[in-house]
């Protein structure tokens, strides 16, 4: 019997709850041995007279040590904060893990694509120093900080992923040439790590011909390494690639603590339909299985879902079917 691990479940906002209950299915169904610390935060906890990110929920993250979250809501102006900017910034979940891979069925302008984004997810322009607007709004302000340490972790965290998972390439992709300070730093800390990695080839790029290069050629690139900026707009033009978030998951990871998340939005204009394609934190959930080390049960999960699309079996509508996020998951199930 496998060893019983708990996570926190944070089923969120919109259609949240919904793909929540997909991927807590999959997970029984594999009998992993997990149990569920189910756990509120943005509008749902709001709704329920709760803080945005309830103590109670801070408190089970920190205790489990791994946290499965669907999309969250930050309500709209001034005073509430991202909620995942939050999060990262709370437990220093500073490498935030994007892949893109293409899957048979899902309508997409490439195909074969594997791509890994590793984003540094704590500094940078998200980094919230200094943000200033001037009285009578004729000028704005905000700081960018890259420190050693932070682009060091990270960089070191990207080569070690690769060669745990066999990868042969890291894209370092900096604005070096105009952000001559913080890219420049960056990019510094990336030439001397690369050293300690020869097997591994590494290749860097400017983010503007980056992003030309992935559209053109995205067939060239196995991971990419970036700031945080960056690494935002990349990881979703490589989301853009497979066709779309609704296939994107997302890991956030740190030295002691892991959330794993659909990356998409809420979508409240389909929540509650059983509408929603639960693709996306599905595989998230693989993702956490294989930072439980659990990696046959994350390859199970891979591969039922790469069938159920690939043979157009009870999808979802943005797949090309009729069917509903119970059916679609059902049909996960039985490959299972």
């Amino acid at each position: 019997m496998t060893q019983k691990n708990t996570i926190t479940v944070i089923p969120g906002d919109g259609i949240g709850p919904e793909i929540t209950k997909a991927t807590l299915r999959v997970l029984d169904r594999l009998d992993c041995g997990l149990d569920y610390d189910m756990q509120t935060a943005g509008v749902a906890a709001l709704e329920a007279g709760k803080e945005l990110i309830p103590a109670e929920t801070l408190a089970s993250i920190e205790r489990c040590g791994v946290a499965l979250k669907g999309p969250l809501t930050t309500p709209v102006g001034k005073g509430f904060t991202s909620i995942n900017v939050q999060l990262r910034k709370r437990f220093d979940l500073y490498a935030n893990v994007r892949p893109a891979i293409t899957r048979p069925g899902v309508k997409s302008r490439y195909k074969n694509i594997d791509i890994i984004t590793i984003r540094e997810n704590t500094e940078g322009m998200y980094s919230g120093e200094r943000q200033e607007i001037a009285a009578d709004g004729s000028r704005a302000e905000s700081v960018s900080i890259i420190t050693r340490h932070g682009a060091e972790r990270i960089i070191h965290f990207a080569y070690e992923l690769a060669r745990k998972r066999g990868r042969h390439k890291i894209t370092v992709v900096h604005k070096a040439n105009i952000l001559k300070a913080t890219s420049g730093l960056f990019l510094d800390v990336a030439r001397e790590i690369s050293g300690h990695y020869p097997e591994i080839e590494t290749v860097e790029m400017i983010v503007d011909n980056a992003c030309m290069q992935l559209v053109m050629n995205p067939h060239q690139f196995d991971v990419i390494v970036t700031t945080n900026l960056f690494g935002d707009i990349l990881s979703d033009l490589c989301a853009g690639l497979i066709g779309g978030l609704g296939m994107a998951p997302g890991a956030n990871v740190g030295d002691k603590i892991a959330i794993f998340e659909a990356v998409h939005g809420s979508a409240p204009d389909i929540a509650g339909q059983q509408l929603a394609n639960p693709s996306a934190l599905v595989l998230a959930a693989a993702l956490m299985l294989d930072h439980l080390e659990m990696p046959k049960h994350a390859k199970r999960i891979r591969r039922a879902i790469r069938d159920v699309i690939a043979t157009h079996d009870r999808v979802t509508r943005d797949l090309g079917g009729d069917s509903s996020t119970q059916e679609f998951t059902d049909a996960v199930i039985e490959r299972l």
